[in-house]
């Protein structure tokens, strides 16, 4: 798979204190990245020398082959920060257009319609930004982001301020970047949102790397559960395997059997414990 991020012992410091030390971490085109981590666990710094904004104090960080920070990284990707701000008097389509010409993109009125449209803003193009709410604002951030086309998307809390119908508009927007090949690099704290659309999660705490994979297999068993005439019979140490012999053990002893649940670890279950062991 290509590369649309490939960061190799990213390290940086400032002053006495690591931020990043020696972290490991791609992103393929077309595929969704979710970056996890307690507050000042390194996501922002990482994030930030992927954009260029900050130069890495050892290892290396590309963006589509190109070295972060240079014009071809930076033509390359699109950003979303956490905390942005886009002037109040300035229209929807007024941002778009100001971040066209920014990125040096060529896509006119096509274009601007077409992220409002993908965002659900496409009735919003001529409203102000004070006049919006901060759900929309959040949209208007994304589809800034994606001005130009990028093959690197870098979203960092996208879904922070959306309701469940914003979240959903965000999901189905994101399946469509996989579908365009753009690689997204999700940070967010909201992990089952992660959970549903990541392909993969990395995991970092203190600037190190502490869990990755995808989230099906950072999962582990927790047991089958079992609903009976009796009521609902547990099997902490069983696992998907065990099921169909304990459906069975339990119909030979004549008792009726309604429901079986194979229970796995969360991600949030993964979350806490790598977090904790780290």
């Amino acid at each position: 798979m290509d590369c649309a991020l490939a960061v190799s012992g990213l390290g940086k410091r400032y002053g006495a204190r690591t931020a990043l030390a020696g972290v490991d971490l791609e992103v393929g085109r077309g595929e969704l990245v979710g970056l996890l981590g307690p507050n000042g666990a390194g996501k922002s710094t990482l994030t930030k020398i992927a954009c260029g904004l900050v130069r890495p104090s050892t290892g290396t960080a590309e963006v589509c082959g190109a070295p972060a920070g240079s014009a071809p990284a930076r033509r390359a990707l699109g950003y979303l920060a956490e905390l942005f701000r886009f002037p109040g008097w300035s229209s929807a389509d007024e941002v778009l257009t100001l971040h066209q010409r920014l990125a040096g993109s060529g896509g006119g009125g096509g274009e601007r319609a077409e992220l409002l449209g993908l965002v659900g803003l496409a009735d919003a193009s001529a409203v102000r930004v004070d006049a919006m709410s901060k759900g929309m604002q959040q949209r208007l951030g994304i589809a800034q982001a994606l001005v130009g086309d990028p093959k690197l998307v870098l979203l960092d809390e996208p879904t922070s301020a959306l309701d469940p119908v914003g979240r959903r508009t965000v999901r189905d927007l994101l399946e469509s970047l996989r579908g365009r090949g753009a690689g997204v690099l999700l940070s967010s704290h909201l992990l089952s949102e992660v959970e549903l659309v990541c392909d993969r999660v990395s995991i970092i705490d203190a600037g190190r790397v502490v869990a990755a994979g995808r989230p099906s297999e950072l999962a582990r068993p927790r047991g089958v559960e079992v609903d009976t005439a009796g009521g609902t019979r547990s099997f902490p140490g069983a696992g998907r395997e065990d099921a169909p012999r304990i459906v069975s053990d339990l119909v030979a002893a004549g008792e009726p059997v309604y429901g079986v649940r194979v229970l796995r670890s969360s991600l949030e279950d993964v979350y806490l414990e790598a977090v904790r062991g780290a």
